[in-house]
């Protein structure tokens, strides 16, 4: 099995570990709040929905990718709207997100390693843009378990996830307009199997984080503060990062306040 392969084949259990969450949920229960300021869990999968779709046509048709781009950064207040197909059913919905899903890994299986997609924002590699696709699975996915009190072991599939936190750290500063503060991080973390540990960055860094790996994604994609994780954070850099990792595209955001605070 190739890499492509094998992120793709992890992108699709993603999505089905998802899916299994949310199938068996009553109609009234996919209008539950999520931590996501006006979003219910509806809005999580209209949202994953959507952008299944256009990562679709990222890779089968960038003329048609371009346009729905274009319609998108003119839809002004109707976006949500757009993105989140508040005026489907439940199960409309969960059928729309299904076939969307089929679509996106049908496409990317024609992907060649090394090809690039369009995106919003700099192109990707085939890789990285298929990984994203999974990260931003799993997080919303997070909302959504932790709205319905649902059940979601983490996988090792989140190697792809950490691997992303990592790497995302110059572009956490960068979308602030800051600059990276010198010094380089360690990362050492436990993989859920508990098999192995994962490590990033050199070995004589001086700042440190290290602890379970789901806590990290957590952090990384903004769906818990590092004070309520078991990660140990050493050095001025580490806990400057923790504070402010964001390990996707968009505008900056702050994430989560501790729970004592919210």
């Amino acid at each position: 099995m190739t890499d492509l392969e094998s992120i793709t084949a992890d992108l699709a259990a993603e999505q089905q570990s998802l899916d299994d969450v949310v199938a068996e949920l009553p109609p009234e229960q996919w209008d539950t709040p999520t931590a996501s300021p006006g979003w219910s869990v509806r809005d999580q999968i209209g949202h994953l929905t959507y952008f299944d779709g256009t990562a679709t046509l990222a890779i089968t048709d960038e003329a048609r990718f371009q346009a729905s781009l274009e319609s998108l950064l003119t839809s002004g207040d109707q976006m949500e709207a757009m993105t989140l197909f508040r005026d489907l059913t439940a199960e409309e919905l969960l059928a729309k997100w299904r076939a969307n899903r089929r679509g996106l890994l049908d496409a990317a299986a024609g992907l060649q390693d090394g090809q690039r997609v369009p995106w919003y924002g700099p192109s990707m590699g085939a890789k990285s843009f298929l990984t994203a696709r999974l990260m931003e699975c799993w997080a919303h996915g997070t909302d959504v378990v932790d709205a319905v009190d649902g059940h979601r072991p983490p996988t090792d599939r989140l190697r792809h996830v950490a691997q992303i936190g990592f790497i995302t750290r110059g572009w956490t500063y960068a979308n602030r307009g800051e600059e990276v503060p010198p010094g380089d991080v360690r990362v050492e973390l436990t993989s859920p199997s508990g098999a192995d540990v994962w490590t990033f960055g050199p070995e004589d860094a001086q700042a440190t984080v290290r602890g379970p790996a789901e806590h990290f994604c957590q952090v990384v994609t903004q769906r818990r503060h590092v004070d309520d994780t078991d990660l140990v954070v050493e050095g001025e850099v580490a806990r400057d990062w923790m504070a402010k990792a964001q390990a996707y595209a968009g505008a900056p955001s702050e994430g989560p306040a501790p729970r004592g605070q919210r």
